[in-house]
Formats: structure tokens, sequence, C-alpha cells
């Protein structure tokens, strides 16, 4: 990361400090500020927009996600909101069904898995770390750089936008949790450090009555189509395509597109109406080369992009919150100076072997189904069916796909949340 110092702020523009500054209201953002909250560190938390109400493309908390909301105190205000349960998604292979995934062989009661938007869960988290003296949300607040003094990152520079005003912000750490684009990432020069990949998942938002079981994915000669449930309202399917593919889809119009649809699950194909219902998910997982600095920490997307293989990127991001919160805690007791990089790497030494095991999975996983959306249309039509069932009935009871879906539903390494540093 740079060692240049940033310019010295105008003493004109308005300082704010506190102990720790996260940047970004995602999952990662929000339960580490209210674990950090609820451990007494002064926190502010910066969300560039100026609310939680936008498009998130993360839905599945995996069943160790529930067991951390479990530990932090949340769990049944999370249960609380509007949410789909899921044990045993079911993939229809032309026509067959197969059950791939049973969580409900998981030790209880953290057996299942929750759908959900995340909006009002991230309220939730806001709401339950508001109730703490020294936390303080800030929206509608982008960060613009990093400062930095003697090559230490002190904190950072933003723009109150509700209010058209420039900020500093100086803090002992600045956690980065602002996503595949983090601007804190940017501002260190790092390369996101993205794999390539064929395909794309083009998501569309349904209501609710176009599902009829909590997850579902189809397999048919012409594509693969993903769907479940998000509550009692909304719905959310995603239908697998070739990389750059979408301007063709687009420009052969919705006429044809839902007829793609239909020859996989005609129900769902009724209910997509135009391309404003869709949104374009590029699969390019990353690993940042590194992920702490003196004063700085990234964690989530920030650090890792996530593919959407098997529902992994809240899960990933909150197991980032429960270690950042202990290594933070403890490293804040040290002194007055910005957390030197050494005492931050227990973070990174903890996550990083975690993660690459994930992404290697899900990297599998994506190599699969990009061959057969590029090249099921070239296996003869009388050989396709049966080798897909074939296959989707052998493939369950294999070492690597179980050890597979345990690894996404329960995390390579156990996490848990230390509550012994909570002060209430």
């Amino acid at each position: 990361m740079p060692d240049a110092d940033a310019e010295e702020p105008d003493d004109s523009i308005t300082t704010e400090e506190t102990s720790v500054v996260v940047v970004g209201a995602g999952p990662g953002g929000c339960v580490l500020s209210y674990l950090l909250a609820k451990s007494g560190v002064e926190v502010v938390l910066l969300e560039r927009h100026p609310d939680l109400d936008r498009e998130f493309r993360g839905y599945f908390f995996q069943p160790l996600a529930v067991k951390l909301f479990a530990e932090m105190g949340v769990l049944d205000d999370v249960l609380a909101l509007d949410h789909d349960e899921v044990q045993r998604p079911e993939i229809t292979v032309f026509e067959r069904s197969y059950e791939f995934v049973d969580l409900s062989r998981l030790p209880k009661p953290y057996d299942y898995g929750l759908l959900m938007e995340q909006p009002a869960l991230l309220r939730l988290l806001i709401e339950r770390a508001d109730e703490f003296e020294n936390f303080e949300f800030r929206h509608s607040t982008g960060v613009t750089d990093l400062v930095r003094e003697g090559g230490q990152v002190v904190g950072v520079t933003a723009t109150d936008r509700e209010h058209d005003e420039d900020m500093v912000f100086r803090s002992r750490l600045v956690v980065g949790a602002d996503g595949r684009f983090s601007t804190v990432r940017k501002a260190t020069e790092l390369d996101p450090g993205l794999f390539d990949s064929s395909i794309e998942l083009l998501w569309f938002k349904l209501p609710a009555e176009a599902v009829d079981t909590t997850a579902q994915g189809r397999i048919d000669r012409n594509g693969i189509l993903l769907y479940f449930g998000l509550g009692s309202e909304d719905a959310q399917a995603g239908w697998f395509i070739e990389k750059g593919t979408y301007p063709d889809i687009r420009k052969r119009g919705i006429d044809a597109f839902r007829r793609k649809i239909a020859t996989v699950d005609p129900t769902i194909a009724r209910y997509l109406e135009g391309f404003d219902q869709c949104s374009l998910l590029h699969i390019e997982p990353g690993l940042t080369e590194k992920w702490v600095d003196d004063g700085l920490l990234l964690l989530g997307d920030a650090a890792h992009v996530a593919s959407p293989v098997g529902g992994q990127g809240n899960g990933l991001a909150i197991q980032d919150a429960a270690v950042a919160h202990s290594t933070v805690v403890h490293a804040l007791e040290a002194d007055d100076a910005p957390i030197p990089a050494e005492r931050l790497r227990r973070f990174e030494s903890i996550r990083r072997p975690a993660i690459e095991e994930v992404i290697s999975l899900q990297r599998r996983g994506e190599r699969a189904i990009s061959w057969y959306v590029r090249h099921a249309d070239s296996v003869p039509p009388w050989l396709e069916k049966p080798l897909a069932r074939a296959a989707f009935s052998v493939a369950p009871q294999t070492p690597l796909v179980r050890k597979a879906w345990k690894t996404f539903a329960l995390g390579p390494k156990p996490v848990a949340v230390d509550t012994t540093l909570f002060r209430s």
C-alpha cells in the first residue's frame, strides 16, 4: 500500500475523531459496527447512499450466519423480519427432482439458512448499534480518500452530501467494508485480484406468488434457472448466460427471452414482464493480495470479491466481521496510535485460508456451470437427459459434493462471536 502521505486537510473542514471508522453499511460493515459498539468501542459507520433501500445482490444467509446472529443476540429480531427458511433446496434436472443439499442434517438449532432482502436486516443492525452512545451512523457520506501520516492510515476524507459539507474522520483504524468496488481499496492502489469467468448471472425480481418452493434450481437443455422466495412479497430468479451476451439478449427483446425461460419453467416466464426487472451480476471472484496495513483493514468483498456460487457473499462478510471484532478490540487496548498492521494480521491469518478454500470450491462449481451454459447444445439430445440425470443421482453422494455443501453451510473453520468482550 502506498506510503506517500495525503495532502494535509484544510483546517476549515469539519473534523471528527473516533476509534474506528467503518466504511460501508453492508452486512460486514453493519455487523462489525454493532459488535464494536456493544464492546464499548467508539465507532462511526459511513454509508454513501442516502438510505438502504437499494438493490443488493446477496440474499442467502447460511446456517453459520444464523448461529452468529444468535451469538450477537439479534437472532429473534432477525427472524421477526420478512424471510424464508430453507433446509432442502431442490434441483430439477429434465423434469426429475433431486435433493442436492440437506441442511436439516446439520447440528440443531442452526440447521437452516435464511433467504431475505438485506435492507431491513441492515436497518435492524444499525438500530441495535444506535442503542450505544459510542456509535454513530452517517448516511449520505461518501469517502473520497484515506488520510495518512508517516505512512500510516489515520482516517478518511469524506463528503456529507446531505449537508454539502467536506469532512475528515480521524481514527485509529479504518475498516474498508464497502464492497466489490471499494473506494477504500482503490485508495490503497491494491488490485482486487479478480479471476476470469466465462459466464454471468442475470437476476430478475418476481412477486412471491411466482415461486411455489423456498429454493429451486432447474436444469434443462436450454439453460439453468435458479429461483427462491424472499418472504411474503418478493422472489428472485437467476438465469446463467455466457459472458458478454446480455446486450444481444436485450436486442432480441423481452418476448424472445421470456420464451427461452419458458422452455425451462413456464410459470416463472409468465411473471417476467420487462428488462427493468433484470440486473446483471458479473461472476468474477477475487482475492486482494493484502488486507491489512497500519491503521487499515479490509473485509468482505473489499478484500475478497465473492462469486454467487453457493450463496457465500453475506456469510463470508459476517464471518470476517466476527473475527475482526475480537482482533480489533484487543488491538485497541495497546496504545493510542493507529493500530499497526502486525496487530491486525491475526484477522488475515485466520480468514485468508478459509476464503481461499471457499473460492476454490466456488470456482469448481462455476466451471461445471460454465461448461453447461456454453456447450450443452453440443451434446446429442438422446444422450443429454440420461447423462444429466445419472450425474445428479450420483453427485450428491460423493465426498467432494458433501464436503462442498457442508463447507458452504458451516464455513471451512469454526467462527464464533467473542461475547466476553461485550460490555452489556
